[in-house]
């Protein structure tokens, strides 16, 4: 993992920590004063957070914090999980035996990584499971979106697998995900892929960002509205 590569995951961390606010400009002297490094790699590590549009970078302003609003983070987790879910049903339609094969080496890696507790690598393992079945659904144009709302969300993804037994908890769901989309069954692939994404937006909803002002998560007020 280069030096960049780190600095961006512990400003990651520290944005959703809530120790810099939205609108706040992230200096690069300051950065790499805190951090007690060059301003090379804060400036690279801006730059793969800008990509990735987790910060906003504006002209003669540089590095904005950008932090969606908890309904707002739900909600892309929503999108996402009806993203995934349709590149799901279509790879259990179109499955190849090398996207099989893809699909099962990243899943292997992951029982590894989960096994060592280790949720840094399992992020890295568990996007190279996801980004197989984006592949396997053989339709590029649904893999470009998924693969970009992936990055999107990647450090909230991230995260999240840090809550007690969730590392355990993602491995089983992808075991059922991967035997739906073997036993070529659509709509199974689709629930459980969609299932799967939905709930680590409510999990990071709950852990990180906490209640909202009435008490409740937005995925608690969602579900109370639809009553």
């Amino acid at each position: 993992m280069s030096q960049a590569f780190r600095l961006k995951q512990s400003i990651e961390d520290a944005v959703i920590a809530g120790e810099f606010q939205p609108g706040e400009r992230l200096d690069e002297a300051s950065l790499a004063e805190r951090f007690g490094v060059s301003r090379t790699p804060i400036r690279e590590a801006l730059l793969q957070l800008g990509a990735e549009g987790f910060i906003d970078v504006r002209p003669r302003r540089g590095a904005i914090v950008s932090v969606p609003s908890p309904t707002r983070l739900f909600e892309m987790f929503e999108t996402m999980a009806e993203i995934e879910s349709a590149c799901g049903r279509l790879a259990a339609r179109r499955l190849t035996p090398d996207n099989d094969a893809a699909m099962e080496a990243a899943h292997r890696a992951c029982e590894t990584a989960a096994r060592n507790g280790d949720s840094e690598q399992y992020y890295a393992d568990n996007r190279n499971f996801h980004e197989a079945i984006y592949r396997a659904s053989r339709n590029s144009f649904l893999a470009d979106q998924a693969f970009a709302l992936h990055k999107r969300l990647s450090a909230y993804r991230r995260i999240q697998l840090r809550a007690r037994n969730r590392l355990l908890q993602s491995l089983q769901e992808h075991a059922g995900i991967l035997e739906a989309i073997r036993a070529g069954d659509e709509q199974l692939a689709a629930t459980r892929l969609h299932d799967h994404v939905l709930v680590q937006g409510e999990r990071f909803s709950d852990m990180v960002l906490g209640l909202s002002p009435g008490g409740q998560s937005p995925a608690e007020s969602r579900r109370q509205t639809a009553k």
